[in-house]
Parts: structure tokens; sequence; C-alpha cells
């Protein structure tokens, strides 16, 4: 997935990586299950495992960052929350990355909720809401705490129109981070 040329420069190695996911996952387009990624130190695996990162396409001129390596597909009809509980990474792995798409509300809308309203019963308001938003989000963090979000709103579907920031779905990056306790 390197060198991606719609990816916009970024800051960060956690940004760049986020990036590049989000933009590997707008080349699959819409409406797919969630994905997972394991985000590699790019230095270490070229140095562990040379082969790896060969057949990844990682060579020495790379500069310094992380490498996503797309999981296994998520296990059909199991909760995201429940799922994450149930991984472990290996010391090698720097941090993870999810992509999963969801239907967003603007600012406000939390004031025309129906009250006493049972899960299904707001899911089928946030999916009827004449203002809803379909978004792709990827977040990655690192061991180390460190977080970013790429968001992509499906009415604005091109790599510049792309949002970042750390704290832009914290409920889902805090989860991330759960996963190296």
């Amino acid at each position: 997935m390197s060198d991606v040329p719609n990816t916009p420069p970024a800051a960060t190695p956690l940004t760049r990586a986020a990036l590049e996911i989000d933009e590997y996952a707008s080349t699959l387009g819409w409406d797919l299950p969630a994905r997972l990624f394991a985000l590699v130190d790019s230095a270490k695996l070229r140095k562990t495992d040379p082969a790896v990162a060969k057949k990844l396409g990682l060579t020495d001129d790379d500069e310094p960052g992380l490498t996503p390596i797309e999981q296994d597909e998520l296990p059909a009809g199991m909760e995201l929350d429940k799922f994450l509980g149930t991984i472990a990474w290996p010391d090698m792995v720097a941090g993870c990355a999810l992509v999963v798409e969801r239907l967003m509300l603007p600012p406000g809308a939390e004031q025309t909720r129906p009250k006493n309203a049972t899960e299904a019963q707001l899911a089928e308001w946030v999916a009827n809401h004449p203002a809803r938003e379909e978004v792709r989000i990827t977040a990655a963090v690192l061991r180390d705490g460190r977080k970013e979000t790429a968001l992509r709103l499906r009415s604005k579907d091109v790599a510049r129109e792309v949002l970042t920031g750390p704290d832009l779905v914290p409920g889902l990056t805090d989860a991330l981070l759960a996963t190296f306790a």
C-alpha cells in the first residue's frame, strides 16, 4: 500500500499511515465491512523480516514510518466492540488501525432525538434523518497512546477533503488502544 499517489503529505508517521489506509480503502469503494490493520515500524520490519518487507514493496530507500498490514476479515455477525476485546498483538506491532463506515449526524441533531427510543429505533431515526452523512472512519493508534483519525465523507469522496485529527472519534480510538492493554 505504500506510495499511494493521492495521499496528501502528513506531519507524522501515524497520520501518514491513517491517510494511506484511507486512500487504500477509497479504492475499494463504499458499503464494505470493517477492515483491521496492524501497524509495524517499517525500518524494524526491513531488518527483522526482509522477505516480508520485500513482499510489501519496502526498500532501504523508504522513509522511516509505519507499514500497514491488513489482517484477516473480521468475523461476520460479531459486534465490533466484542471483536476488539479478543485481539492480542505481538510485540512487533507498533499500533493498529480500523476502517469502518458509519452514519453521522451534524451538531445539534441530538436535540431532535426521540426520547426513550430503543437502540433499533435510534438506528432507524439516524438512517432516515435528512441531515445524515455517510462517513468512512480510519482510526489509528500506537502502543504509546498516540491517536489519529481520518474521516472521509461520502458526499466529498476525494483525498483533499479528508479530515484528520486525534480526537475526531475518541470512542473508537480508545477501543483500539485497549487492544494493547
